[in-house]
């Protein structure tokens, strides 16, 4: 007689065929990279952060004695730096931590190289990457392929299943982390993982407003940052393809809490709109802020950008602030296009240089028309975004986890349809345009940007109700949450 529990996500059955391709992918890895001993872990200081907030690290020692991370007043903020969305909020989390008091513990799944867990992920990634690069050089990729990975073939329930047979390659990373501590997830594979490992407190971050099952972990709490999303997770919708759903999310373990931002930003909100609307009524250069995404995806759209500015950019009417991250080499074609323009640029690539630009750029204007960031290690190329925000007037992004930033935006074209919803909400809430999803759209916002001040006015107004709102306290929330729970 079989008495194995049937495959099921919170009640609701898993097709044969869903559970037989999962445990075929599941053996591959297994065979592939070999479970070892877990890793023995350690808490050292995190060296970037302490220019902005205190937090510790979760590193891997080889030290035999070494014991249990275990802190009465810490919470593990567990992601993966798949790509730079995730860490970004797991940044938003520490941060907020920080200010309520609590010692935040960035616990990141790929910082174990040598360990079965990072190098499934890892060999994942790989490819995600590489096809999200191809969507934004092929138009018939991106119609016929990735946008169908990125919303109707994560929409299923039964990805939340394969998710959390797949992550079960991860639990041995979190063996000597106390599991009474409380662990706050910005990738449902963390929260997965952190389940199978037995860890009693799990808030399971769900970044996108697409209700997407690849986003649910059972056996964790789950957050949502809008309204929309809190109806779409709570029935499941559109997750019931393949078998039907006849049971929904229960309301005890779903949450909407607001927009993961970080604490430095939300604080400074009514700073920095006075200073963009001051810049604006004196009629100063118009300051973008345009930021790479982790897979480095969105090159030809920075170069079709910035050359369509040309003439405003030598005119004095914008200015650009280009972070590409630790992307040396799309930043490279970057600047051979603008070399062949006849544009020249100022490069930054040293965190002391950057933040004297900072804070030199929030009392005087600025001089060049188009200032470079670049760096090696992955910590400022992804932070670097939070404080060129506060300095700029518009942020020129696509619709992905920057889309619940308190920064007036411009959308261009997503990067899978999963982030569309984005730009829904930003639009919605009124800091933001819609998405320009094609270049003669994009490039008419951009003259009004540059031209005129409605827009700038209508986004920093809003933006200034909405944190009223308390729409931008999500990573308050969502660690009161935790430690309430």
């Amino acid at each position: 007689m079989n008495t194995k529990t049937p495959a099921s996500v919170y009640g609701n059955p898993i097709p044969p065929r869903a559970q037989r391709l999962i445990a075929l992918l599941k053996k591959h890895y297994e065979r592939a990279f070999p479970a070892g001993t877990p890793p023995l872990l350690a808490a050292e200081d995190e060296p970037f952060c302490a220019r902005c907030f205190t937090a510790k690290r979760i590193v891997q020692t080889h030290t035999p004695q070494a014991g249990d991370i275990d802190d009465p007043q810490g919470i593990v903020i567990g992601t993966i730096r798949m790509g730079f969305g995730h860490a970004r909020m797991s940044i938003a989390l520490m941060s907020a931590a920080c200010h309520l008091g609590l010692t935040p513990y960035w616990f990141d799944l790929v910082s174990f190289p040598d360990t079965a867990g990072a190098k499934t992920i890892r060999s994942l990634e790989r490819w995600y990457n590489l096809a999200s690069r191809i969507s934004q050089t092929s138009k018939r990729f991106n119609t016929y392929f990735w946008e169908r990975i990125t919303s109707a073939m994560a929409l299923p329930l039964s990805v939340s299943y394969q998710n959390k047979c797949l992550s079960e390659l991860f639990a041995p990373l979190y063996t000597h982390i106390a599991k009474d501590m409380p662990i706050i997830c910005s990738h449902p594979w963390v929260a997965h993982g952190a389940v199978s490992a037995g860890f009693s407190t799990i808030i399971n971050l769900v970044p996108d407003n697409l209700p997407l099952a690849f986003n649910i972990a059972e056996g964790s709490i789950h957050t949502v940052q809008s309204p929309s999303a809190y109806t779409g997770y709570r029935s499941f919708f559109g997750m019931d393809m393949k078998t039907p759903a006849r049971h929904c999310l229960p309301k005890e373990v779903l949450y909407e809490v607001g927009h993961y931002v970080d604490h430095e930003i939300v604080y400074n909100i009514e700073k920095d709109c006075e200073l963009r609307l001051r810049r604006a009524a004196d009629g100063e250069s118009r300051r973008f802020l345009l930021t790479m995404g982790g897979a480095g995806a969105q090159i030809r759209r920075f170069i079709d950008i910035a050359l369509y500015c040309k003439d405003a950019l030598e005119a004095g009417k914008a200015q650009f602030f280009i972070n590409f991250g630790d992307h040396t080499q799309q930043c490279e074609l970057f600047q051979k296009r603008l070399s062949q323009a006849g544009l020249s640029w100022v490069m930054h690539t040293d965190w002391d240089d950057t933040e004297q630009f900072i804070q030199a750029a929030q009392k005087h204007p600025v001089q060049g028309a188009i200032h470079i960031f670049l760096f090696a290690d992955f910590f400022p190329a992804v932070y670097a975004t939070n404080l060129l925000m506060r300095i700029s007037d518009i942020l020129i992004t696509k619709p992905s986890e920057l889309s619940y930033y308190p920064v007036p935006k411009l959308f261009i074209h997503r990067v899978g349809r999963h982030e569309a919803w984005g730009a829904i909400r930003g639009s919605e809430i009124g800091d933001s345009t819609i998405e320009t999803d094609y270049d003669t759209a994009l490039h008419r916002i951009l003259d009004c940007c540059i031209m005129e001040n409605d827009l700038i006015k209508l986004y920093c107004r809003h933006i200034i109700a909405n944190k009223a709102a308390g729409i931008y306290d999500g990573a308050y929330n969502a660690v009161k949450l935790a430690m309430e729970l």
